[in-house]
């Protein structure tokens, strides 16, 4: 996959280039009028057309020239990325990518850039909470800033007319954004601004964009949603990962982590009945053989395989009834249900047709169990994917080079586990490409 970022800037070039480099992509930046020998062993490639303050009519050249390197090279993906704070010829350069990639084509604009204090509402770009015509850009000796609602300062350069999804239908989800963007495109809208406040507002209207499968779809901003959208696009291409997830922790923090996983993934889970696996009679064989197999019929049909003892409608089970019954202490059939979810995992694990690229799992104890259970010597560490979770290989045993995350089963919020996906497949994705990633 090939993807051409095109930027008014060096800057900025650079800061989208980052961007997409850690999303696992081989990225480079070219200055304005430089030679593009050696392009072919990028996968990325940011031009700096250095036309911010430059005559319309110069602006326009020097996007015409890049949208054509980027034809020349076969991109699939073509990007422009504008200021976090709008300056520049921001509508005279949409119209002339759009113009030379055809009338298929139809440029989303999410100016958005939460990480720097950028976020629109109601089509009004705010920074820092601010108006940005009430902030120092308006002040700016050569093009000054005085409007904030997007759409009106996009129309002041553009010939197409500029539509606007807001902030509502954001909040309803990729499947809302998708219809949305097709309706204004029935309309003849070739431009539309998209409210977004926060980078999971981004990576929604990302994949919604990937939905429309009729239209040239033109990622406009400051480098969050071109990041995003490009590593969906390139999922699609992809034959699926199939991924393990081993969800052992209780808490209600867990709870509410898998309840957005299994909004965000669709996925189907296995439930496995922790009451069944705290014994030491049949039973545990009986449910770690049950969960194994359907577990391994769902591979069929499921690339995100989770496999957890936290059903929604269950309450904890009561440790210490049981354990007057097995006779043997409440620690060790809390262990009995950690090693039985392991074996389940390494079952699936070394039975699947379909091989498995990565394991994800919650709950110190299981990560230990699944260590042991996999006769591995333990894992080594590559990288931090949020405070206390954290990425590297399996080392040694049936597991071993078998990436994984580990996360504590106590930390994070309501996204860490589905951020720990996220992690897991950019990094399988890049191992493939033979790549190593700095996502610090």
């Amino acid at each position: 996959m090939k993807i051409g970022v095109i930027a008014d800037d060096l800057t900025g070039a650079n800061a989208t280039g980052v961007r997409l480099a850690k999303q696992g992509f081989k990225t480079a930046t070219f200055v304005r009028n430089a030679s593009l020998t050696g392009i072919e062993k990028y996968d990325a490639v940011c031009i700096d057309t250095d036309s911010r303050y430059s005559p319309r009519e110069i602006a326009e050249a020097r996007v015409r020239q890049a949208v054509n390197y980027f034809k020349q090279w076969n991109v699939e993906v073509v990007c422009k990325r504008i200021d976090s704070t709008v300056r520049g010829n921001i509508g005279i350069e949409i119209d002339t990518v759009l113009r030379e990639l055809g009338d298929h084509s139809v440029a989303v604009v999410v100016p958005s850039f939460p990480d720097s204090g950028r976020m629109t509402t109601g089509g009004y770009l705010l920074v820092d909470g601010v108006p940005v015509q009430e902030t120092d850009v308006a002040k700016d000796p050569l093009i000054p800033v005085h409007q904030s609602f997007i759409p009106a300062l996009i129309q002041q350069q553009s010939i197409h007319s500029v539509a606007l999804i807001g902030l509502d239908a954001v909040l309803h989800g990729a499947e809302c954004i998708a219809q949305r963007l097709r309706e204004e495109i029935q309309h003849g809208n070739r431009i539309i601004v998209i409210d977004a406040v926060n980078d999971e507002h981004i990576e929604t209207i990302a994949f919604a964009m990937t939905k429309i499968k009729d239209k040239i779809i033109v990622p406009v901003d400051p480098g969050p949603l071109t990041a995003y959208y490009a590593r969906l696009y390139f999922h699609q291409q992809l034959h699926a990962d199939k991924i393990l997830m081993v969800i052992g922790s209780v808490t209600s923090l867990t709870g509410r982590q898998l309840h957005y996983l299994l909004a965000k993934t669709n996925a189907n889970p296995v439930y496995v009945n922790p009451e069944k696996l705290a014994s030491f009679s049949n039973s545990w064989n009986e449910e770690v053989e049950r969960a194994t197999a359907v577990s391994l019929e769902r591979l069929e049909t499921e690339n995100i395989l989770i496999v957890t003892t936290h059903h929604p409608a269950n309450s904890l089970i009561n440790l210490k009834a049981l354990s007057a019954i097995e006779q043997v202490s409440e620690d060790a059939l809390a262990k009995r249900i950690t090693d039985g979810l392991a074996v389940i995992g390494r079952k699936i694990i070394e039975n699947s047709k379909h091989p498995i690229c990565g394991c994800f799992t919650s709950g110190g104890d299981v990560t230990a169990s699944l260590c042991a259970v996999g006769r591995a010597n333990g894992i080594e560490i590559e990288d931090e994917v949020l405070p206390l979770t954290s990425f590297g290989y399996f080392s040694g045993g049936y597991l071993n080079g078998l990436p994984v995350v580990t996360k504590g089963g106590m930390v994070g919020d309501q996204r860490s586990i589905y951020k720990s996906l996220r992690f897991l497949q950019m990094k399988i994705n890049s191992q493939r490409r033979g790549k190593h990633v700095n996502t610090n």
